[in-house]
């Protein structure tokens, strides 16, 4: 089954971003993929954290969500939408959603961000808590795929949040990422941290990044992988906007569970 990841360099206009999507979503499902992901607010990178707050949607309803839901039933594939900016509890905030549609269109599932960036380092500062309201539930969904456990970009760093997707009798078959990180801690810890959740939970991972020099002067470090339950990356992607896509083999999971049952080994 055929898997693919969509990297994208998003600007800071909703429209041209969701033309730009839609290309590259028609170029992964036509290498037969069944699942397709994109990045970390794929919509929309703005040059401040509250052009955000002027398009969230309200859950179920909205342009972006109305979308994703066309493009999923346009190619009959399962589409994981990165993540949008949703309304939450709070006026003064927004999620940071992660919305699954499947090949009828319908939402099958939605993770909202639970883990929220911060980061300083002369003048580069992130504080994502100051306009994001976090999640609380750990999601799962099933697909024709497998199993897909959902999480957000500096989720990566929480081993706990994957661990709880990996629990016995029924782990993850896949894990899915969409991230924006930035190039200053992607160079140091994007790839370290991929292959570390994809051993550990002895499972495949799709990581669907943003990745070059925004319109806005950020740089996100991209390198948009897919790796198996070995560790090995069977795809990847630098720079720049495109499609990576590789199989998931159901038996190359078994073969590494049994051979290795570290999963079964576990004692908390």
């Amino acid at each position: 089954m055929k898997i693919a990841s969509v990297q994208m360099i998003s600007g800071p206009e909703v429209g041209p971003n969701l033309a730009t999507a839609a290309r590259l979503i028609g170029e992964a499902a036509a290498t037969g993929a069944r699942l397709v992901a994109l990045p970390e607010y794929f919509p929309l990178i703005g040059a401040a954290d509250e052009a955000r707050l002027a398009v969230r949607e309200a859950p179920g309803t909205g342009p972006i969500q109305d979308f994703l839901a066309g493009m999923a039933q346009r190619h009959g594939i399962w589409l994981v939408g990165g993540s949008i900016p949703l309304a939450g509890r709070d006026p003064g905030k927004l999620l940071n959603s992660c919305l699954v549609f499947d090949e009828q269109g319908r939402q099958a599932a939605r993770y909202d961000k639970i883990h929220l960036f911060g980061f300083t380092r002369g003048a580069e500062h992130y504080d994502e808590a100051a306009t994001i309201e976090p999640g609380e539930r750990v999601v799962t969904v099933d697909t024709p795929v497998g199993r897909v456990g959902l999480a957000i970009c500096y989720d990566l760093r929480f081993p706990e949040l994957f661990r709880a997707m990996a629990r016995l009798p029924n782990p993850v078959d896949l894990l899915i990422v969409p991230a924006a990180f930035t190039d200053t801690t992607g160079r140091a810890h994007w790839e370290m941290l991929l292959r570390v959740r994809a051993v550990e939970n002895q499972c495949y991972l799709l990581a669907s990044a943003q990745g070059g020099q925004h319109p806005t002067g950020r740089m996100t470090h991209g390198n948009s992988m897919i790796i198996d339950p070995w560790g090995d990356i069977l795809a990847r992607m630098d720079k720049g906007e495109g499609v990576i896509a590789a199989e998931l083999d159901p038996a190359r999971i078994a073969e590494v569970r049994t051979s290795l049952p570290a999963l079964k080994h576990r004692k908390l």
